[in-house]
């Protein structure tokens, strides 16, 4: 691996700012799921949580990191990714607020950084495409990039885990982003790049970042991503919906 720290060249300055921006933006979305995730915990293992989750997420980037030139060309790894990531957002919004006095911290703790490690594994991988194309083959840029998400994500995950405390309507608006972005991912499946390419070559445009030089258009992009947060929304409202009515219900019985 060559460094090559260009500093006097500007590319390497809009190279930098753009990375800066990107981990901005996406270490955002790890943030959410952490902080969905570590809700729940005791005061004294949120951190924890949160420091684990942080760490996991930051693990699997570098990991990526190794293997994208592979990952990028695997048919159906965004679709199996992008479908995942809904059963996490799902299983997050209908997730109630029960006591569970039976079961150990320790479990709960480990639960909470499982539930992270998961939509971790889904989300890094656009994580480190976007980075790595920003770095335009600056191996420096892309090492910054990935050191810079650790800051991000620790206090991003904690200050979004003390708002959810307070507000839980946010859990689903939460959900909602996790939707869109699974949406978005299905969509720049390789096998659904060129399922699109076969149907209509004019829902395409031309991206040389990308893997295969081209891209679904911007409204689709929106369209697939809006589905994706309604999915998400109806499923997890139709599910909390029967449970709370299997409650009722039971309660009359008793009665």
């Amino acid at each position: 691996m060559e460094f090559n720290f260009a500093f006097d060249q500007p590319t390497f300055w809009i190279s930098l700012l753009q990375i800066i921006w990107i981990d901005l933006l996406l270490s955002g979305d790890n943030a959410v799921v952490i902080a969905l995730a570590c809700r729940k915990l005791p005061a004294d293992q949120r951190k924890l949580g949160i420091l684990l989750g942080a760490g996991a997420a930051v693990a699997l980037r570098i990991i990526f990191a190794f293997f994208i030139t592979f990952l990028l060309g695997v048919p159906f790894l965004k679709v199996a990714g992008g479908l995942l990531l809904f059963w996490i957002a799902i299983k997050l919004a209908t997730d109630e607020q029960e006591d569970h006095a039976d079961v150990e911290a320790s479990a709960n703790l480990w639960g909470a950084v499982r539930t992270i490690a998961i939509a971790d594994a889904v989300m890094s991988l656009d994580n480190v495409v976007a980075i790595a194309a920003a770095a335009k083959g600056h191996p420096e840029l892309f090492i910054f990039g990935l050191l810079l998400t650790i800051p991000l994500i620790i206090a991003g995950s904690t200050l979004l885990s003390a708002i959810l405390q307070k507000f839980p309507i946010l859990v689903w608006i939460g959900a909602a982003l996790l939707g869109w972005i699974a949406g978005e991912m299905i969509l720049g499946d390789v096998v659904v790049i060129n399922w699109l390419k076969g149907f209509d070559p004019s829902l395409l445009m031309p991206d040389p970042e990308q893997d295969i030089g081209v891209t679904a258009v911007k409204w689709l992009h929106y369209a697939a991503a809006a589905a994706g947060a309604i999915l998400v929304l109806a499923v997890a409202f139709v599910i909390k919906r029967r449970r709370h009515a299997t409650v009722e219900g039971t309660i009359k019985d008793a009665s």
